[in-house]
């Protein structure tokens, strides 16, 4: 009922209005109820909010073509012309008027159409702003369910690494020592992986027992020469490809065809692992600088760790600093 009664006072307060301040207030107020009522989730309120905005453009509008044909506001050209006494400066502009050129364009334009024209405008803005209240309120829900799933998925998780005495992983993250063979051993080696750190064959990563969950996603590092072979890795470990990052360099690497600045960050799943929430992914590209020889920007975990909070994660064959929350394994670790 309160609505109802602010709703009539509103329409009532815009029909007696006659000065340009007191519409484009109540257009203000109504822009704010609209931003109110989406927080609140209120489609009572957006839906009456939005029609008194709408109609107090319109009326805004017609104000405004009615200030210019009685001089209230023109330009100093027509001010001139017209022989108006009145000093230019003391004739407001529009932006002593709080609006923009391309507001007084668009409610003067809307204070042209015909009636039927305006009415049908208002309830077409009526429905996308009750629309976009239910949008975004089903996004907010689909971003709580996926909360929920993935700290059920942990407790899941968790439950299973005590039943086996093993401890199992939901999040794995990996960057396997590749063998890479350069052209040549006498001129390449200064740039192979094995001049600084141990690497190991294809066939001996993809023989690793990972301990992952039953329902796991795995973040598999790739080298521009190796995608292949890590896919092949991924299969191995009982992971199925889904997308990727692409770590974009500072500067240029080594490379054959081209000089590589980037490294992809594989995406691999396994059993039912929930995606991330609509409109909360990360976009793919990342540029951080490189340092050291393989190691990677900490921008990565941290992405990783908001992604999923609650499983466990282990990451592999770790070279570097350690972070609170995660088990490392590998010979640096």
């Amino acid at each position: 009922m309160n609505g109802l009664i602010r709703y009539d006072a509103a329409r009532k307060a815009l029909a007696e209005a006659v000065r340009f301040d007191d519409v484009k207030q109540i257009r203000d107020l109504a822009v704010a109820a609209q931003e109110y009522a989406r927080q609140a989730k209120d489609r009572e309120l957006i839906d009456n909010a939005t029609e008194i905005r709408k109609r107090a453009e319109i009326r805004a509008g017609e104000v405004l073509a009615e200030m210019k044909v009685n001089g209230e506001r023109v330009s100093r050209e027509d001010t001139l012309l017209r022989g108006n006494t009145t000093s230019p400066r003391e004739i407001p502009k529009l932006r002593d008027l709080g609006v923009t050129k391309i507001q007084a364009s668009r409610w003067q334009q809307l204070a042209k159409m015909p009636a039927e024209q305006q009415e049908a405008h208002i309830q077409a803005a009526k429905k996308s702003a009750v629309a976009s209240l239910d949008h975004a309120t089903s996004q907010a829900d689909k971003k709580e369910r996926r909360a929920t799933r993935e700290q059920g998925l942990a407790e899941k998780t968790r439950a299973a690494s005590l039943a086996l005495g093993t401890k199992l992983y939901g999040v794995i993250y990996a960057d396997p020592p590749w063998h890479f063979q350069p052209y040549s051993n006498v001129t390449g080696m200064d740039r192979a992986a094995d001049n600084h750190y141990p690497t190991m064959t294809l066939d001996d990563i993809k023989a690793l027992a990972v301990p992952a969950a039953t329902d796991a996603v795995l973040f598999l590092w790739a080298t521009v020469p190796m995608l292949p072979q890590a896919l092949e890795v991924m299969a191995a470990w009982g992971f199925t490809y889904r997308s990727n990052f692409a770590w974009v360099k500072h500067r240029a690497g080594t490379g054959y065809w081209n000089r590589n600045r980037h490294e992809l960050l594989l995406i691999g799943t396994r059993g039912d692992i929930p995606a991330p929430a609509p409109g909360e992914q990360y976009e793919s590209v990342i540029e951080a600088h490189a340092s050291e020889h393989s190691a990677k920007p900490f921008a990565f975990t941290e992405i990783i760790e908001d992604m999923f909070p609650n499983l466990p994660r282990l990451e592999m064959f770790h070279r570097g600093e350690a972070f609170v929350g995660w088990d490392y394994w590998g010979n640096e670790a």
